[in-house]
């Protein structure tokens, strides 16, 4: 949610800073804007506007821009003040000496503002990120101290989560950043410095970067090395220097229409990526370093607790019903954001996966430090290395699924499955709970998956068909058991982010509790029909939606009969384990969704009002 882009080198900082801002679109905003320091007049050249980045681009050449080397720009999710141009980031403070970009929200913005306001300032926008710019102008002032000290006084007054950077156009060879809460990466180049809210903006210029940790703030002077601090006490911190596991290619369409509909048919791959090093089915091992430096934690569990938000949870949901079947260890899911503010019972023998693609989830983030306060072992299972969640937690695997730029998460779903599957046959197995046999089987079964799920893109011009038809339809009916529930719920979150039609998931079981009261002939239903569990039970349910005249688009397994007579449209996927069937379900439903929306003219990699991270309540 909202991207930040910043540079100081020896380049000119505005292709760098627009194009960064292009790589970060994908995380949802309403406006966007620049501020570069214009070197002949010494002082802020800004440009700001509600609308794309494009629409920037264009009133930028309108107004032409400044050679410099110093300069950031932003794109904006409106919290405080309504989208338009003047609430759109960058903002100056009263003097129009500092320049400010900001992610997040600033909780006692109010009270600061009165404040600020029987000191003389006055204030343009109906943000807070203007308070905040004004307020460090206010301590630099009156403590009479340079940029860095004055941003670390003021924001040990702050309440609220940040990622800030900041400029003073008397010193142009300075640049000061901080975070809590929200994101904020540094690449590291030759004598020049990238700063973004994720390493995407600048992976064309280094693969170095450092990842700052909440409540750090860094100082970048030309000429000198990058200064770290804590913004509490003022501890000098030792920079930590990742090296970027992504390649520019990965974060590009690759001759695919939309990120989306590469990053479907890249799940075999991705799915192998999060095989490679950990199943070794010839030797029957599963090597998950997380799980096996803490095996005795998880062997003697009393209880697993899954957190997770929108697609994350729905993941967690098919995990619980695998490491309880699989490893027989009770498991609870729980929405991150209901968890963190219920007062929930935590014990020190309970063990919390937490799960999320992006790693930053302030709600996961904020569930994740409760758990731990109350003395929880935490496991993190996320894609993004370097990332808060990956930092915060005690042990993880990440899905190594490479970046995922659509807003709405496919290949994190399957990936996210798989690594909770390998850790359901890892403790099984530890356990005892799963024979040698079965385990084996598993193990040869889930390096078939990647080509299996090769098999079932292979049926997406039947789907293309199939969206053609429904469209235009206004709701759609969603319909799984067992595994496949969770599933049937992920297929209409799909469907809602990204075409805007509304949809529902439900247990099949549950459609005569209330939702079987809506079918008519208008009503499109998806029904997961694998042969699997419940099988019958579900045929039974297609044959009361049928006797309604519902319009059934069926997902089966290869060679039913039984469904295919009954519905109007049959997706076929391959025989596999059904604990292994979400991998393949859910890829047919994702097609769905994508090519309905394509119909509709949505926008399938910015759907309307969503972020891909959500890193502010």
């Amino acid at each position: 949610m909202c991207g930040i882009v910043g540079y100081i080198g020896h380049r000119d900082a505005y292709p760098i800073i627009i194009k960064g801002l292009q790589r970060l679109e994908y995380r949802g905003y309403d406006s966007a804007g620049v501020a570069l320091y214009n070197e002949e007049s010494k002082r802020i050249f800004t440009v700001k506007t509600k609308g794309k980045v494009q629409d920037l681009i264009d009133k930028v050449e309108l107004n032409g821009s400044p050679f410099t080397n110093l300069g950031m720009g932003h794109t904006r999710w409106a919290s405080h003040g309504e989208p338009n141009d003047v609430n759109s980031h960058p903002h100056l403070s009263n003097s129009g000496n500092l320049a400010i970009i900001h992610n997040g929200i600033i909780e006692n913005y109010e009270a600061l503002k009165t404040m600020l306001k029987q000191e003389g300032f006055t204030f343009k926008s109906d943000t807070d990120t203007e308070v905040l710019v004004n307020f460090i102008e206010y301590v630099q002032q009156k403590e009479n101290v340079k940029l860095g000290k004055a941003v670390q006084l003021a924001l040990n007054q702050v309440v609220g989560a940040y990622a800030i950077v900041i400029f003073d156009v008397s010193n142009p060879d300075e640049i000061v950043l901080a975070r809590l809460g929200s994101p904020l990466a540094i690449g590291v180049g030759d004598d020049e410095y990238f700063i973004a809210s994720d390493a995407t903006p600048f992976i064309d210029y280094t693969k170095d970067a450092i990842y700052l940790e909440d409540e750090e703030m860094a100082i970048i002077k030309r000429g000198t090395a990058i200064q770290i601090r804590k913004i509490g006490d003022d501890s000098i911190i030792t920079p930590n220097v990742q090296e970027l596991e992504f390649s520019l290619e990965q974060i590009e369409k690759g001759g695919y229409e939309h990120f989306m509909l590469k990053e479907i048919f890249e799940q075999p791959n991705a799915i192998q990526d999060t095989f490679r090093g950990r199943l070794l089915a010839d030797k029957g091992i599963i090597r998950m370093a997380g799980v096996d430096d803490n095996i005795d934690r998880f062997l003697n569990a009393k209880r697993i607790l899954i957190i997770g938000c929108g697609t994350s949870w729905h993941a967690g949901l098919v995990a619980e019903y695998i490491i309880e079947d699989l490893a027989r260890i009770p498991v609870e899911v729980e929405y991150a954001s209901e968890f963190r503010y219920r007062n929930p019972i935590i014990n020190k023998d309970d063990i919390v996966i937490a799960i999320s693609q992006s790693g930053e989830t302030a709600d996961t983030l904020a569930a994740i430090k409760l758990a731990k306060a109350n003395g929880a072992f935490v496991f993190g299972v996320c894609n993004v290395v370097g990332s808060s969640i990956a930092r915060e937690t005690d042990a993880g695997a990440f899905t190594h699924a490479g970046p995922e730029i659509g807003v709405a998460s496919t290949k994190a779903f399957t990936t996210q499955i798989t690594v909770l599957v390998l850790l359901a046959l890892r403790l099984g197995k530890e356990k005892g709970v799963i024979n040698t046999t079965d385990y084996y089987k598993y193990l040869y079964e889930m390096m078939a998956i990647p080509d299996k799920i090769a098999e079932v893109l292979e049926s997406n011009a039947f789907l293309e068909e199939i969206a053609a038809i429904y469209k235009d339809a206004t709701n759609f009916l969603y319909l799984g058991r067992g595994y496949n529930f969770p599933v049937a719920l992920e297929g209409a979150l799909k469907l809602k982010e990204i075409s805007y039609i509304h949809a529902e998931g439900y247990p099949a079981a549950e459609m005569k509790h209330g939702p079987i009261a809506l079918i008519d002939e208008q009503m499109p239903i998806v029904v997961i029909a694998t042969r699997k569990g419940h099988y019958d039970k579900v045929v039974s349910n297609i044959q009361e939606i049928k006797s309604r005249k519902g319009k059934i688009i069926a997902v089966v397994m290869k060679g039913d009969t039984i469904v295919k007579n009954i519905a109007d449209h049959t997706i076929e996927i391959p025989e596999t384990f059904e604990a292994l069937t979400p991998l393949l379900t859910t890829i047919p439903l994702q097609l769905l969704s994508y090519y309905i929306a394509i119909m509709r003219d949505c926008n399938v990699d910015q759907p309307r009002n969503l972020a891909k991270s959500v890193t502010i309540e």
